[in-house]
């Protein structure tokens, strides 16, 4: 008994010796969700890295959500025109899914809780809503525009896009 103790023991502490030298625990992580910690985003101190890696959009886990409950990949948030206008993107992968955000009748927003912000999708005059709403097809890439007027969103804010029922917490603005 007391031995296998001791191996458990053993066992545990070179988990842990390899997990904390493994390149996956210094690196960045970032999750879905905006309200989590990102004190594992820190570089150790002593390193003069120069590196383009740029971070996930989302974890693995909502990749694959999004891929299986909304029938979408590739979210996108994007700084565009000066700052006057955030760019919403995705792409489809099953047309039945993903009908819901291209639902006319459905006002998209988007919100950044650090600015205290909601940004909407703006109607213009002579064009109409800035947001395709066509039946969506496979393959093919969508996209709506939100107003910010002000400048409110900055690049690098995480932000949330609410479509209905449809919910993608924790994007990152390029």
């Amino acid at each position: 008994m007391i031995r296998s103790n001791i191996l458990s023991s053993l066992f545990l502490c070179g988990a842990l010796v390899a997990q904390s030298a493994s390149p996956a625990s210094t690196g960045t992580r970032n999750s879905a969700s905006a309200g989590q910690s990102s004190s594992t985003s820190a570089q150790p101190s002593g390193t003069a890295l120069h590196s383009s890696y740029h971070p996930d959009r989302f974890a693995g886990r909502a990749g694959t959500y999004y891929r299986l409950v909304w029938g979408i990949e590739h979210l996108s948030i994007k700084w565009a025109e000066g700052g006057e206008v955030i760019r919403f993107t995705y792409q489809v992968l099953d047309p039945d899914k993903a009908k819901m955000l291209n639902d006319k009748k459905i006002e998209p927003s988007l919100i950044d809780e650090q600015a205290h912000v909601r940004l909407v999708v703006p109607q213009m005059d002579k064009v109409g809503k800035l947001r395709q709403t066509s039946n969506p097809e496979p393959g093919r890439t969508y996209w709506m525009l939100f107003s910010n007027k002000g400048g409110h969103v900055k690049r690098g804010d995480r932000v949330n896009v609410v479509i209905g029922k449809f919910h993608a917490n924790g994007l990152v603005v390029d």
